[in-house]
């Protein structure tokens, strides 16, 4: 009887937390959305781009938004329904049943694992795919200049000039890039060969070993000259804005396009900190809802009136937000001070759990 009556607790528990979770979750991306609808409202009108490209570049990134707010979703879904489950006097009844602190810490890392399993998914195999989907939707719309069906690489149409790409670095920089420039006839004038080229704000391009072969129809003689270059400094239309449609960003990279992107800079003798905190977070992150669920608990040991519940969410509210900015602050930290991967990673969980014991430590003692 009381292994059954245990399940029904713990199924009680987790719907009141998994819908509240839901409910906070699709708020903030209702929030998002209409927000970041306003602002592609701007851009409408601008070459073929319409209002139906807007509501579809939106509608691709929620996913990459979701997996950003999940761990604060949880924070406040589960700091509301449990300040609901103490108003009405539901965990007093529990802990006075024999229900210890540590029972209740394991029931809620029950219900977590379904949050921990979501967020791994979002950010590992949804996020990325419709990211670069959204983007592509948009600056196709607006411009056409990309086309990467091509087995060659990358191709981008800049004026009179056509450029391939066979490489592109998810640091913006690219490799082994041919430019073909033509007159106003759509004679070949020229092929520029570059092993890499490295982005100059605004407009520029700063390339490396280069061989450029210039093509001399005159007087009915074509003759060809070859010269060499260490750097040339190469203006175009080609920009990181453009390459974003095939570019993620470290923290959108999947698990395996780091490691191996990891293994390349290393190989390099580069530097692979940047990239190995964003792999850290990606193993740690989606365990940060499981911290986030304990650290709403010592909330649920008090009584309190509506007024109070607001106040609660609305404290949730900032330490979510007070999270989010600590995970990037300690990844940019992470790369300036040459800190460990892991430990700039996993550095705000620690954290916010030691607050959640330490809370926790108080409120029994009270």
């Amino acid at each position: 009887m009381a292994a059954v009556a245990l399940k029904v607790y713990e199924r009680h528990l987790a719907r009141e937390i998994y819908s509240s979770t839901l409910l906070v979750l699709a708020a903030f991306l209702a929030l998002f959305a209409f927000f970041d609808l306003i602002h592609e409202m701007a851009e409408v009108g601008k070459d073929n781009y319409q209002l139906r490209h807007a509501v579809g570049y939106v509608a691709l990134t929620l996913p990459g938004r979701a997996y950003e707010i999940f761990p604060i979703a949880v924070l406040i879904g589960s700091l509301y329904a449990l300040t609901l489950l103490a108003r009405h006097s539901e965990i007093t009844v529990l802990r006075a049943s024999g229900l210890s602190t540590g029972e209740l810490l394991l029931t809620l890392g029950k219900v977590g694992v379904v949050f921990v399993a979501l967020t791994f998914i979002l950010g590992e195999f949804i996020a990325p795919p419709a990211e670069r989907a959204a983007q592509q939707l948009r600056l196709t719309a607006m411009s056409k200049l990309v086309g990467q069906e091509f087995r060659s690489g990358l191709w981008v149409k800049d004026g009179l000039s056509f450029i391939n790409v066979r490489e592109v670095l998810p640091d913006a920089s690219l490799r082994k890039i041919r430019v073909y420039a033509f007159d106003e006839t759509y004679r070949l004038q020229s092929i520029s060969e570059a092993e890499e080229g490295r982005f100059l704000p605004p407009n520029h391009w700063r390339l490396t070993n280069v061989v450029q072969t210039q093509f001399d129809a005159q007087s009915g003689n074509e003759r060809a000259n070859v010269s060499r270059q260490d750097e040339l400094v190469w203006q175009s239309a080609l920009n990181p804005d453009i390459l974003a449609v095939l570019l993620v960003v470290p923290e959108r990279m999947s698990l395996v396009n780091l490691y191996q992107y990891i293994q390349h800079l290393s190989a390099n003798q580069q530097k692979t900190q940047r990239y190995e905190i964003a792999l850290w977070k990606k193993l740690i992150y989606p365990l940060a809802t499981l911290v986030m669920m304990a650290l709403a608990l010592p909330f649920a040991y008090t009584h309190s009136r509506m007024g109070a519940v607001s106040i609660k969410v609305f404290a949730g509210v900032m330490l979510g937000i007070l999270f989010h900015m600590l995970n990037g602050l300690f990844s940019h930290l992470g790369v300036i001070n040459n800190w460990q991967p892991l430990a700039a990673a996993i550095t705000p969980s620690v954290m916010f759990m030691l607050a959640a014991g330490t809370m926790l430590w108080w409120v029994e003692r009270r």
